[in-house]
């Protein structure tokens, strides 16, 4: 992992946590806003498969990887393994707050089976293309918090607790894909991981507006008027898409590597600051316990 001489300062640590178990949050959680909150909602429920979808192909092609990225691989399956866990959790909600998302799933379960026939190492490419974009609105949500301020704040530690570990483990599928085309020419390389980025991205974008428009449908916001409100929010503010588009691009460089984007803070922060709640919970308890009933 090119990070330079700190490059051994960074580790891949599961934060195994759980959120939310009983009431669903509000239908329109983030901000009381319907599109952002379907926005979200259609990432959420793409995750489960995704990630399953990513494990086993870092799992398949693992094979001779030098202790340390097997190390790191064994990381990244755990943290994605919890994320599905929650994600699973969040989605049930969903279901509870009035949402029909089994069409959704469906059509994600055959998107993956489509992957079936494809090489392993085509599969590793398209994991690779796609985790690089949840690594980039990770960090977009990571620098972006004030978007999330009025949001349901357990709906928000969630998010917030992804964002990390995906910005964490983001160079793990890029340097499997680096050790398994180790013996590779450089340009096909590069041409096939590029080919990937642009055919996984364009589905990945095109599925998550489809499935937005779908939830924005079951809340009564339709037509154009629906197109236009996710536009807005996707293109202008807070303009998700189009504040990664130079991170996105970025990807095609020669010589690009996830952390030349070194945005470890952003872990470091989170860190500290999950730390300094946990210190100042029991403080809370205590004066809780004895304050007049």
């Amino acid at each position: 992992m090119p990070l330079g001489k700190d490059a051994d300062e960074l580790s891949i640590r599961p934060r195994n946590r759980r959120f939310r178990r009983n009431a669903p949050p509000p239908r329109w959680w983030l901000n009381g806003d319907p599109v952002a909150t379907a926005w979200h909602n259609s990432l959420s429920i793409a995750f489960p498969v995704g990630e399953s979808f990513f494990i086993e192909h870092l799992k398949a092609n693992r094979t001779g990887a030098p202790p340390r990225l097997q190390a790191e691989i064994r990381a990244f399956i755990r943290q994605e393994i919890n994320h599905t866990r929650e994600h699973v959790a969040f989605n049930r909600m969903l279901n509870n707050a009035g949402y029909d998302i089994s069409h959704i799933e469906a059509r994600l379960a055959d998107a993956v089976a489509a992957t079936k026939t494809r090489p392993s190492l085509a599969n590793l490419a398209a994991s690779m293309a796609l985790e690089h974009f949840t690594a980039i609105i990770a960090h977009h949500t990571l620098t972006h918090l004030g978007h999330y301020e009025n949001a349901d704040p357990e709906a928000s530690h969630l998010w917030r607790w992804h964002a990390v570990e995906e910005i964490e483990h983001k160079g793990v599928t890029y340097d499997t894909w680096l050790h398994a085309t180790r013996h590779w020419p450089r340009f096909r390389r590069w041409w096939v991981k590029s080919l990937l980025m642009v055919l996984a991205g364009r589905n990945f974008v095109r599925g998550r507006i489809s499935d937005t428009l779908d939830l924005l449908a079951q809340d009564g916001i339709t037509g154009w008027t629906a197109k236009r409100r996710l536009a807005w929010y996707l293109l202008a503010r807070p303009g998700v898409l189009r504040s990664i588009l130079p991170a996105w691009i970025a990807y095609f460089l020669p010589g690009f590597h996830p952390w030349k984007t070194d945005d470890r803070e952003l872990i470091q922060l989170y860190d500290s600051e999950f730390a300094d709640a946990i210190l100042k919970e029991p403080r809370k308890a205590v004066r809780k316990a004895r304050s007049p009933a």
